[in-house]
């Protein structure tokens, strides 16, 4: 006779999902307690900022790199490494929350590795969107960009099922078209940042790569490849 498991009433996080919100809110942490006077003396004060200076990308290191062909490797890591320092509490706060959503449903529908490759290809075709775009000198930070990336991935999910119903596919899009207008809105109240280019790259390669990384999804695209 065999025994179940009872469920529990929250499904637990894929581990790479909980891994990669625990580093993003540890580092948080690290920042709020230096900040506060609580850990590492009063030159902690500016760990935030340090760690902005030596880990988050301009758009002038984006085209020396892409002018000279040179890839230094204190350059290229920032490509990477931009995402883990949010300048604000709120940032990394908003940030880490749609990540925990978003990342469990890409990785529990299309396995860990997709959802590493969103992540990462995403955080990186935002960054170089955002420094060959953007012709003003510009600081990029935060996770967004993976997050949009991570969207990517969703909306393409949502739009593979609708067609699956017959609705409109269309409809698979409101999200990011709501959080554009709601960055469009802030943009007009407060002054429109130029993150927006980084974060419409990665949503896009998120989209794109789905055609890839998602269960069927090679299998369809070839068989449409075919069909024409």
């Amino acid at each position: 006779m065999t025994s179940t498991q009872p469920k529990g009433p929250v499904n637990p996080l894929p581990p790479v999902v909980a891994a990669m919100f625990l580093i993003l809110v540890g580092i948080e942490v690290v920042f709020q307690l230096g900040a506060h006077g609580l850990a590492g003396g009063p030159e902690a004060i500016g760990w935030r900022q340090e760690a902005a200076n030596r880990y988050s990308l301009s758009t002038e290191m984006v085209r020396w790199m892409w002018e000279t062909r040179q890839t230094p490797p204190e350059l290229l890591v920032r490509l990477v490494s931009y995402p883990f320092v949010n300048m604000t509490f709120t940032q990394t706060l908003i940030a880490g929350v749609m990540l925990l959503a978003m990342g469990k449903l890409v990785t529990e529908t299309c396995g860990t590795l997709a959802f590493l490759a969103v992540f990462f290809v995403s955080t990186i075709v935002g960054a170089l969107a955002f420094g060959l775009v953007i012709s003003q000198q510009a600081w990029l930070f935060g996770a967004f960009p993976p997050v949009y990336g991570l969207i990517g991935t969703f909306t393409y999910l949502l739009w593979q099922r609708l067609a699956a119903v017959g609705a409109h596919q269309a409809r698979a899009f409101s999200l990011i078209g709501m959080l554009m207008a709601i960055r469009l809105l802030f943009g007009l109240l407060f002054g429109l940042d130029y993150d927006w280019v980084a974060d419409l790259a990665a949503f896009t390669t998120g989209f794109l790569l789905s055609f890839v990384v998602a269960p069927g999804a090679w299998a369809r695209l070839v068989s449409r490849i075919r069909q024409e």
